[in-house]
C-alpha cells in the first residue's frame, strides 16, 4: 500500500496532497493541466522535496519531514510511467525491459524479463529496437520496465497521451488487467474522463493544488456534488432552477427556471410538511438549487411518450448538431439549451437537423443536485 500527505510549493503554486492506495487498487488523480497531479508523483517518487509531508510506500517511512527521513528515489521502489516512455533506443525490447534488473542473478532477472514479455504480448518483438516498435508497443515495453522490479506502487502520468482514441481504449483494457494481476499499488494521472471510469477504483478530484473530491467513479463522474467538480468533470447541462413545490412522497420537487419545469430528486433540506406528506409550494422565493443533467442521459424522440416512467418530457427546436466522437452532440432548445448526446446511427434514423422539434426524455433520478461553492471556495476561485 501507500499512503501519506504533502505540501509543496513549486514558484508560486502551493499543493496539498493526501492520498492512500491499498495493494491492487488504482487510485485516479483527475483534474485540469496545472491541477498539482504530476507534482503529487513527483513528490512521491523523490523527484521533489515537499516543504512538509508524510510518505509511506509499503511497509517503509520513505519521507517524514518532523523526523528528518527522506530516502532517495532509486531505494524508493517505485515505478514511474511518463506519457513520453523514454525508452532507451540503444536498447532492444528484453533489455528495456530488464533495466531495473541490475541487481539480480541473471537468471532470475531473464525470468521475470519473459513472464513480463508474455503478460504484455511482446512475444517476438524481444530484439527490436524502440524505434522499430508502434505507439501501443512502446507504452508496453514502458509499463513492463516499470513493473519489473516489482515496485511497491507504481505512478503512471498519463500514459496514453501519445495514443490515438482507438489504442487508448485497446491498451485501457489491457493495463487493467496487467494492473489487476501485479496486486501493486497504483496512482494514475488523467484529465480524460472516459480513461478515468475504464481503469479507476477510487477518483480524486483535485484543482489549483487542492482535493476537492473523492470516492466511486460512477459517483464522482457521473454525479458529482459539487459545482466546481460538476464543471471539472464535464456535466453538459447545468441549470439554477427556482423550487416550485416539493413531493416526499414521491422523493421528488418541481423546479422552474428559464422556460425550464423539470421534476428532480427531493433536495436534503425539507419543509416542516404535515401528516399526508403531500406536495407542497415552496414559499421561500430565494430557494433555489443548481440541478445537473448528463446529455447522455437524455432520450430524443419525434412524439411525445406519454406512457412512460420518465418524469420530464420536454418539447424543444434543434438548434446545433455536433460532431463528438464517438457519437453527436444536440443542443435543443427548449427555454434553455439541453445539451443531448445520441449515435451517429440515431441521428441518420430520425433525420436529425437545426430547426426540427424534438422531445426530450429523461427521469428524475437522471437528474441530480449541486452543493453551491462555499464562500471559501468562491474567493479561491
Amino acid at each position: 500500500m501507500s499512503r501519506g500527505w504533502v505540501h509543496c510549493r513549486v514558484g508560486s503554486f502551493g499543493l496539498e496532497a493526501e492520498w492512500s492506495i491499498q495493494s491492487g487498487e488504482v487510485l485516479v488523480l483527475f483534474g485540469p493541466s496545472g491541477a498539482g497531479k504530476t507534482t503529487t508523483l513527483r513528490a512521491i517518487a523523490g523527484l521533489l522535496q515537499p516543504e512538509s509531508g508524510h510518505i509511506e510506500i509499503g511497509d517503509r517511512v520513505v519521507y517524514d519531514s518532523a523526523s528528518g527521513v527522506s530516502i532517495p528515489t532509486h531505494r524508493r521502489r517505485v515505478g514511474y510511467l511518463t506519457q513520453r516512455y523514454n525508452l532507451f533506443p540503444h536498447l532492444n525490447v528484453a533489455k528495456n525491459v530488464g533495466y531495473g534488473l541490475r541487481d539480480w542473478s541473471p537468471a532470475a532477472a531473464a525470468e521475470r524479463v519473459r513472464e513480463l514479455i508474455e503478460v504484455l504480448r511482446l512475444d517476438g518483438l524481444e530484439q527490436r529496437r524502440p524505434w522499430e516498435l508502434s505507439g501501443g508497443q512502446q507504452q508496453r515495453v514502458a509499463l513492463g520496465r516499470a513493473l519489473a522490479p516489482k515496485p511497491e506502487v507504481l505512478l503512471l502520468d498519463e500514459p496514453f497521451a501519445s495514443l490515438d482514441m482507438e489504442l487508448r481504449r485497446i491498451f485501457r483494457r489491457e493495463l487493467r488487467s496487467t494492473l489487476t494481476s501485479s496486486h501493486v499499488p497504483v496512482m494514475l494521472v488523467t484529465h480524460d474522463r472516459e480513461e478515468a471510469l475504464a481503469l479507476a477504483d477510487s477518483i480524486q478530484v483535485i484543482d489549483e493544488g487542492k482535493r476537492l473530491t473523492q470516492g466511486n467513479p460512477l459517483d464522482v463522474l457521473g454525479q458529482p456534488g459539487q459545482e466546481r467538480v460538476a464543471n471539472l468533470v464535464g456535466v453538459e447541462n447545468l441549470f439554477t432552477l427556482a423550487i416550485e413545490s416539493r413531493n416526499p412522497r414521491n422523493g421528488t420537487m418541481i423546479c422552474v427556471g428559464g422556460g425550464l419545469r423539470i421534476e428532480v430528486p427531493l433536495d436534503s433540506n425539507l419543509p416542516n410538511m404535515g401528516a399526508e406528506g403531500g406536495s407542497e409550494p415552496s414559499s421561500d422565493t430565494n430557494d433555489y438549487v443548481t440541478v445537473g443533467i448528463r446529455a447522455s442521459d437524455i432520450i430524443l424522440s419525434t412524439q411525445d411518450i406519454q406512457s412512460s416512467t420518465a418524469r420530464n418530457r420536454l418539447l424543444g427546436n434543434v438548434t446545433h448538431v455536433e460532431l463528438v466522437p464517438p457519437g453527436y452532440q444536440i443542443t435543443l432548445n427548449c427555454g434553455q439549451d439541453l445539451q443531448c448526446q445520441i449515435t451517429g446511427a440515431a441521428l441518420e434514423e430520425l433525420g436529425i437537423r437545426p430547426g426540427m422539434d424534438l422531445w426530450a426524455v429523461f427521469k428524475a433520478s437522471s437528474c441530480f443536485l449541486i452543493q453551491p461553492p462555499s464562500q471559501a471556495e468562491l474567493a479561491r476561485l
